[in-house]
Order: structure tokens, then sequence, then C-alpha cells
């Protein structure tokens, strides 16, 4: 897995890094395309392998770093999904699918509190306009685990409330 920190590299990286050509971006959208063509297949390893080449190339693309934490996150690698979910986040805070797959990851890890926050966030503002626009059948899902998610909070609130 990749270890870059995007924080400070966006700075560094010249303005055709960050946004690319058209032909740069077809490419992306092959490389995006070609890698959920595999995982659709059941071979999640070579679609993220296909993602982490792209990614060599196109360090700072929120696409990729949020098709990479997408892939992770249904082969059940939370705390990778987790990691590039937050790195695609850092290039474009208010991503929808990121937020998505930052929430559910974190929400599988256990970090429930924090799990609420980002999906309360992605139902809110430009994450709920991202999202809408990008992946609109995601948003019943978002709701049913936000209201999981403020169940259980209602019941550890409850029961510390009693005890």
């Amino acid at each position: 897995m990749r270890s870059t920190h995007t924080e400070g590299a966006r700075e560094a990286m010249p303005a055709a890094m960050i946004n690319p050509n058209p032909e740069a971006q077809w490419l992306l959208a092959q490389a995006r395309n070609a890698a959920f063509a595999e995982a659709s297949h059941g071979r999640l390893g070579q679609g993220m392998a296909l993602l982490a080449g792209a990614l060599e190339q196109e360090p700072l693309s929120h696409e990729l770093l949020s098709d990479m934490a997408a892939l992770l996150l249904s082969a059940g690698e939370l705390a990778h999904a987790v990691r590039y979910a937050r790195e695609a986040l850092v290039i474009t805070p208010h991503h929808g699918a990121s937020l998505y797959t930052l929430g559910f990851a974190l929400a599988g890890l256990g970090e429930e509190a924090e799990a609420l926050r980002v999906l309360t966030q992605l139902l809110t503002g430009q994450g709920l306009i991202s999202l809408e626009r990008e992946a609109p059948e995601l948003l019943g899902l978002v709701r049913v685990e936000l209201a999981r998610l403020q169940s259980r909070a209602n019941e550890a609130s409850g029961a510390s409330a009693a005890g």
C-alpha cells in the first residue's frame, strides 16, 4: 500500500498534476473503469493493482484515492479504506463518495462516534450535493446506517445515565 501523505504535497505539485489535461483525465477514467470491472468479477486484488498503478501517475487524484478506499472497504480492509478516504478528503473535503466510505469503514472498525459525525456531515451541504450527483443510490444506505448509529448512541447514553 502507498504511504505518501498528500497534505503538503499538493502545493509542491505542478498545476498539470493537479488538473490533468483531457487525455490524462481519459486515461484515469479508463483505469478506474477497468479497476471496477475487475472487482465486479471478483478480482479485487487486480482492481486495486490497477488503481495503485494509476495513483503512481496521479497521486493527487481524489477520484483514484476514493476508488481505492471503496475497493478496500468492499474487501474488508477497513483501516486501509479509512486511510485512502481521508487522503481523498484532504484534496476534496466534501467528496460524497469518500465521506461515505470513511463513515462505513469507521463504523465497521467500531469507531461509531466518528462514523456518526462523518455520515451526518455527508447528509448536509456539499457532501450531500456531491453524493447526490455521483451516487444517489447510496443515500438510502447512508440514512439506514446513520439511524442505526444514532440508535446505538442513544442506547449508550441512556445506559450511562441509568448507571
